[in-house]
């Protein structure tokens, strides 16, 4: 007797194939684009050695620059994901030339969103309930889909003197995630929903990988800057934000350490938003609206409100009084602290209230690093270089440990 063949999922054999081959294809495409852009520098070192005019040196250089700024971007926003955070981080001007920082600036904008249907099949399973039972209303369309993705928890500081909002965000670095504005049954006020895209673990691992390999052989035959060491760190906060329920975590514990001192409360407390907070794959957090400070000139137009006017330069003092203060309090009260400040990680809401985004990337500063840091702020205030330099060595009682702290800067 012949067995029953069974009929073949010809679309489900199509998606086990592709996921297999995805790290392969995904590393063809890194290597195929970096070794380009490597090599268009080296081919350019040669041609620019043969000029001797400094000046069309300078302008053969800047031209070099954006050739290659344009391939990274391509790359960068093809790739997507893990590869998206890296042009946040190389386009800074302290580590890149102008031409690469004014092209990927605005890179985490341009993520394709995952389709909602993808999205609805994690979003219940996680949850266990269906999009209809927990949500009065779920926006299908995304508010962004980059690598960085939105979910919040506003809280308020204030002190005798002052009285400041900071609308802390948190965002789980390395993950590529889609954000929803949505509304929880029985609720009045807006919720974001964050949602892990699947299977992206192995994508970024793979990603990192590559990227290791790469830096190592950059700084070994090109670069005096251990780039490596950057990718290892990269990887360890990576193997540690893969879940969700860390990035809400250490936002909560952030938000717990810095209340020390100050009156504190949270803007709104929703106990049905509480019950489903912390998943591994979503986040839900509460709704808070403002305008990405990159984008703050723009804001202050379209209101007419001249950039160089009396107005605008109330409202950026205040916001930099906020963010002294949050980092202050932060760095020196409590030592844990949200560690990637660079501009596209700050948001600004009404009144000029200052968010912090993205806590994929905090550190926890011991008791000793604290002090040494602030007596190195209180040097540099009163142009003390002597006391400057003494701010982090050991004193002869003292001298046990401090090494081990002191590593933690450089790491």
């Amino acid at each position: 007797m012949k067995s029953a063949m069974l009929p073949l999922d010809f679309k489900e054999f199509q998606e086990k194939v592709s996921t297999l081959l995805r790290p392969w294809q995904r590393s063809f495409q890194f290597w195929f684009r970096a070794v380009d852009i490597y090599t268009g520098y080296k081919v350019f070192q040669v041609r620019v050695n043969l000029e001797k005019d400094l000046e069309k040196r300078e302008t053969m250089w800047e031209k070099q620059h954006e050739v290659a700024a344009d391939k990274i971007y391509n790359m960068c926003a093809d790739l997507g994901g893990f590869f998206l955070k890296v042009a946040q981080i190389i386009g800074k001007p302290d580590l890149a030339p102008a031409a690469w920082v004014r092209r990927l600036v605005t890179l985490c904008d341009q993520a394709p969103a995952t389709p909602y249907n993808v999205i609805k099949i994690v979003l219940e399973k996680e949850l266990g309930q269906s999009v209809e039972e927990i949500f009065e209303r779920f926006d299908a369309d995304p508010l962004g889909s980059a690598s960085i993705a939105q979910s919040f928890v506003p809280i308020n500081w204030c002190n005798a003197k002052d009285y400041q909002n900071f609308g802390f965000r948190c965002l789980n670095l390395f993950l590529k995630a889609s954000v929803h504005r949505a509304r929880l049954k029985g609720d009045k006020s807006d919720v974001v929903v964050k949602v892990q895209h699947p299977g992206v673990q192995d994508l970024m691992m793979t990603d990192i990988r590559n990227l290791q390999a790469f830096a190592l052989y950059m700084q070994k035959t090109d670069i005096k800057f251990d780039l490596y060491s950057v990718t290892k760190e990269m990887e360890k906060q990576l193997q540690n934000f893969m879940s969700l329920d860390y990035a809400s975590i250490y936002m909560y514990s952030i938000a717990y350490d810095s209340k020390i001192g100050y009156e504190f409360n949270f803007l709104r407390e929703a106990d049905a938003m509480e019950k489903i907070r912390r998943f591994l794959r979503v986040l839900v957090m509460e709704y808070v609206d403002g305008v990405p400070i990159l984008k703050l000139g723009d804001e202050m137009a379209k209101r007419g409100i001249k950039p160089g006017g009396q107005v605008a330069a109330v409202a950026k003092q205040n916001i930099l009084k906020s963010l002294t203060l949050a980092y202050g309090q932060m760095i020196l009260r409590s030592g844990f602290f949200h560690a990637d400040p660079h501009p596209g990680n700050i948001l600004i809401c009404r009144g000029s209230e200052v968010a912090l985004l993205d806590y994929g990337q905090v550190k926890d500063l011991p008791e000793k690093l604290r002090l040494g840091y602030a007596s190195l702020v209180l040097a540099i205030a009163d142009n003390d270089p002597i006391k400057a330099s003494e701010s982090y060595r050991p004193k002869p009682t003292d001298a046990s440990g401090v090494a081990e702290d002191s590593a933690l800067t450089t790491s």
